[in-house]
């Protein structure tokens, strides 16, 4: 039985010395890294060395050696995954300031201030924007628009008051608060 065995080990051999290249390629398109596709060949010949009385079907030695290669992968990423002490950890990365009432807040500005843009008249409302949102110079503005620079300022002064009491208009009224007195 020992001489079986010993015969078809040295079989296994010869067949695992034909397979390494082509398991190589495999694992250095895996890794991009020659060194560890070696490792991973010389671990995955290892396996199939130790556990060669799994194989039953010789004829499907590349698949089953294959295998043996993706999980040699796969316990190498195992074993080599980035972890953060959780000790370490600092307080500020843990809390989000922003929450989604500041959110909802954000969005409702942002939706009251384009409601007071649209409700300009489109002279004030072309020159707001070319100035305040795309930061024009008020000489590049007056190219633009094709008007005096004057024009362009008392525009933009006109548009900035008025958009702002249009802001005060649309802000929602806060809630009274009463103030309450202990005895």
């Amino acid at each position: 039985m020992k001489i079986l065995s010993l015969l078809c080990r040295t079989d296994l051999q010869s067949q695992l010395e034909k397979i390494r290249p082509k398991l190589y390629r495999v694992a250095y398109s895996w890794s991009h890294n020659a060194a560890l596709a070696d490792d991973l060949v010389q671990e995955t010949m290892i396996k199939a060395l130790q556990n060669s009385g799994q194989l039953r079907n010789p004829d499907s030695l590349n698949g089953w050696l294959f295998t043996i290669l993706a999980n040699c992968w796969r316990d190498y990423f195992r074993q080599h995954r980035e972890m953060e002490d959780i000790e370490e950890l600092e307080d500020y990365r843990c809390v989000d300031e922003f929450t989604p009432e500041d959110g909802h807040a954000q969005s409702q500005l942002v939706s009251r201030v384009r409601h007071a843009v649209s409700r300009l008249p489109l002279g004030q409302r072309q020159v707001l924007t070319l100035v305040d949102l795309e930061e024009f110079s008020y000489v590049e503005v007056s190219g633009i628009l094709d008007i005096p620079v004057g024009t362009v300022m008392s525009r933009l002064c006109r548009a900035r008051k008025a958009l702002k009491s249009m802001l005060y208009e649309l802000a929602p009224t806060t809630a009274k608060v009463s103030h309450i007195r202990r005895i």
